[in-house]
């Protein structure tokens, strides 16, 4: 048989195919075996599928067994099955697959802003198949995607820092990808994801002021890192942090490396005083003497021009604690106990803030620190402070109306 006699005799079964299913869906005997009613009386044929298609019909026999060809039942069920995969699988993972699905945010072209843009075929990608479009102002061929040059999209990036910052490892994560998603996306990838776009998120954060005139909680606490061990044979690195009592709102992170001083409590200070917007009413920390020092540099807070009540919980536990800031270091400790060190130290603790604020819910009000503040943000919160720190990032390049419209 001709090559294109055996085209036209596959794509004349299939056309009959669908006719018999139009009729009625194939029975189901076992997981071996179907009956597929036939195209022009009651009868029905019997279909098994083991390690290859049989049919019983006389077409079979006489013209496809043997030759790699399907007859038309057989074809019916191979159909068949394409629809039920589609009708009972699609809708339990529709959720998850449409993190995977490539969204456009604005149809401009990114060169010169156009909105004159016409389709011009597609991309072929591990995750998928992208648009591409043609600018017919400035002549650029380009995908609509807010990030460039990635193996993924903005989904999977904050997919991928969702899981990070709650606890998974990178591993873990490369492996729910491949498991759930069929995509092979390495580690070293998504740990190149959580440390880039944890930095832009951060930056775009300290453009959002709670101003919060309330009580600040200070206090710091030691990171386990890979630098290896210093004279005092200690491979701990100390982090700053300073969080609204109320709100549990953390204004500041900060790594000092391996240095305890009196300089590292006021650069902590100034930090959330800038992130803040406004000068705390108290300020309560431990019993380490350089915080008095810090707060006195950093408000001015010495003699007639004191503005902010300096409380050390030493001495004084019993009428007032620091516990706020206590719980927030055994969260945090939490979620560096299984990292068995780390070098990024700054980087790491600018994601954990943006998701302590933004992401993560109290357990017992189901709200965030920064919609406790009112400045909450609107849907996915990760990919909300992924794209408006995406803008910021490339705010140099945008009109001044389009500034102003970088809110959360």
């Amino acid at each position: 048989m001709e090559t294109t006699d055996i085209k036209q005799f596959s794509n004349t079964r299939e056309q009959r195919a669908k006719l018999i299913l139009e009729k009625g869906s194939p029975e189901t005997l076992d997981e071996f075996t179907y009956l597929v009613p036939s195209e022009f009386s009651d009868k029905k044929y019997k279909v098994t599928h083991i390690d290859a298609y049989s049919c019983e019909c006389k077409d079979f026999e006489l013209r496809c067994r043997g030759k790699n060809l399907y007859c038309k039942h057989i074809k019916a069920i191979i159909l068949f099955q394409r629809v039920k995969q589609k009708y009972e699988i699609e809708p339990q993972v529709e959720k998850e697959i449409s993190l995977i699905i490539e969204q456009p945010q604005k149809d401009l072209c990114p060169e010169c802003s156009s909105e004159n843009l016409i389709k011009s075929g597609i991309r072929k990608t591990k995750i998928g198949t992208k648009q591409r479009y043609e600018c017919r102002d400035c002549k650029k061929r380009f995908v609509l995607s807010p990030i460039k040059n990635i193996k993924g999209n903005e989904k999977l990036v904050c997919l991928a820092m969702d899981c990070y910052y709650r606890g998974l490892s990178y591993r873990d994560i490369s492996a729910q990808f491949q498991s759930f998603y069929g995509l092979k996306i390495s580690h070293v990838t998504i740990r190149e994801w959580v440390l880039r776009f944890s930095e832009v998120m951060e930056k775009y954060s300290k453009t959002i002021q709670p101003k919060i005139k309330g009580v600040w909680n200070a206090d710091e606490t030691l990171i386990l890192t890979k630098r290896g061990k210093n004279e005092e044979h200690t491979n701990y690195d100390y982090v700053w942090n300073v969080i609204d009592n109320k709100t549990k709102f953390l204004l500041a992170s900060i790594n000092s490396g391996r240095s305890r001083k009196s300089e590292d409590a006021q650069k902590v200070f100034t930090e959330a005083y800038k992130q803040n917007g406004k000068i705390p009413f108290q300020i309560i920390v431990d019993g380490y003497k350089g915080y008095e020092d810090g707060c006195r540099k950093t408000f001015r807070n010495w003699g007639r021009e004191r503005k902010v009540k300096f409380t050390s919980i030493k001495g004084h536990r019993k009428k007032i604690n620091n516990n706020a800031i206590e719980s927030h270091h055994s969260h945090q400790k939490e979620f560096q106990k299984i990292r068995r060190g780390i070098t990024e130290v700054q980087t790491y603790q600018d994601g954990f803030k943006v998701f302590h604020n933004f992401v993560r819910k109290n357990a017992r009000d189901k709200l965030t620190p920064a919609e406790k503040v009112g400045i909450g943000v609107n849907g996915n919160a990760w990919e909300t402070m992924l794209l408006n720190g995406i803008k910021h990032q490339n705010s140099r390049h945008l009109t001044g109306e389009e500034k102003n419209a970088i809110t959360p």
